[in-house]
């Protein structure tokens, strides 16, 4: 429970635009969530390209947590960044430390190039947890550890569990995890929506509710994790062409999808 439901905080809601929110949802589902993930979502195609460049499943699950942690300030579209990300280190493997190669990769980046020092400081916090890390371990995480994993990433960058970079990480950790592994886990109800600009946005049709907290309760209502509900909002919000070519050839609740941007 939140703690603006426990102190019985009042927000402004609109209870029927909420109520067919719901239903979309609940109809969508997670294995629409999933479809979206694995069929729609550039950057899911961009980890798989780069896993079977790399074949080595554990540089690859933990290029794509450090490279999750720098998502942020971006000077291109972010499914443009995944891809840089995917064929350069396909065709360059850290044989070092991950944040030594970022530190060269970065300055020559087309679509991460601001705030490399900080990114770069960022990575090298991260180092100390993730290189100890093997496939076992890593598999742990992704089987049932997801939440602790959140953890444990926040622990080490001194950051809010909350952290967008950080419930992102986690959200495409489960991508490398599927692709790694071959078997699909859901994410944990526990973990937050990525507090960013669209979702706040987005938020303010339904109520004054901090959206975090107003997401948590539509993901029990509707038993969908708030990372999934996430990934069903996304190809609805971002207005991509491209992204809803996608989902029309590949969604058959599609027409429920784009129903959500109508709200």
């Amino acid at each position: 429970m939140t703690l603006e439901r426990f102190i019985g905080v009042k927000y402004r809601r609109d209870e029927d635009k909420i109520a067919r929110l719901r239903e979309l949802l609940e109809e969508i589902g997670i294995e629409g969530a999933r479809v979206i993930e694995e069929r729609v979502d550039l950057q899911f195609d961009a980890l798989k390209n780069l896993r079977e460049n790399l074949e080595d499943d554990e540089l690859f699950i933990k290029l794509v947590i450090a490279n999750a942690v720098v998502s942020y300030q971006l000077s291109g579209k972010g499914e443009a960044w995944w891809w840089e990300f995917s064929r350069h280190f396909s065709e360059n493997p850290p044989e070092g430390s991950i944040w030594k190669a970022y530190a060269d990769f970065l300055p020559r980046s087309r679509t991460n190039r601001r705030l490399v020092a900080g990114k770069v400081k960022r990575l090298q916090r991260l180092e100390p947890f993730l290189e100890p890390l093997d496939l076992n371990a890593l598999g742990e995480y992704y089987l049932a550890g997801m939440g602790r994993l959140r953890d444990d990433i926040a622990e080490a960058l001194n950051s809010k569990r909350s952290a967008k970079t950080i419930v992102f990480a986690v959200k495409m950790f489960g991508y490398a995890g599927r692709i790694a592994f071959g078997e699909f886990v859901p994410y944990p109800m526990e973990i937050e929506i990525p507090d960013d600009v669209r979702i706040n946005a987005y938020t303010k049709r339904f109520t004054n509710e901090p959206p975090v907290s107003f997401w948590a309760g539509i993901a029990e209502e509707t038993k969908i994790p708030p990372l999934h509900i996430d990934s069903i909002l996304w190809p609805a919000l971002g207005g991509n062409e491209e992204v809803k070519k996608r989902l029309k050839g590949n969604c058959k609740k599609w027409e429920l999808v784009l129903e959500l941007v109508e709200l």
